[in-house]
């Protein structure tokens, strides 16, 4: 696996943890992400933002992980959102019907 086909950083704000997500997300980064945002989940007394900004690319299996972590922050009452999505990644999730289920600080 090319560790630089994907760049995680995470920053934590008062109440809120932004995880940084640029590069690539997909089947082949899957299990590094997951190791990352798992422990974020349950964290239930923080916002955990994801910021796309410098995502490149996501294939299903990046959906896959972005849907799971909506269900498992939802059944967990904990804030969940995403922001600063570039267009082409904003276009994919509405194709795929994600959108509604993303907050956002952009109009997805």
């Amino acid at each position: 696996m090319d560790e630089n086909k994907l760049t995680l950083r995470t920053e934590n704000r008062d109440d809120q943890t932004i995880v940084f997500v640029g590069g690539e997300f997909d089947l082949e980064v899957a299990s590094r992400i997951r190791s990352a945002l798992e422990p974020l989940i349950e964290m239930t007394d923080r916002r955990l933002t994801l910021n796309l900004q410098d995502l490149k690319y996501i294939d299903s299996t990046g959906i896959g992980i972005l849907i799971s972590v909506v269900k498992a922050r939802h059944s967990r009452n904990a804030p969940f959102d995403v922001e600063q999505i570039p267009s082409h990644i904003r276009k994919l999730f509405e194709m795929t019907g994600i959108s509604p289920f993303l907050k956002s600080d952009s109009p997805l």
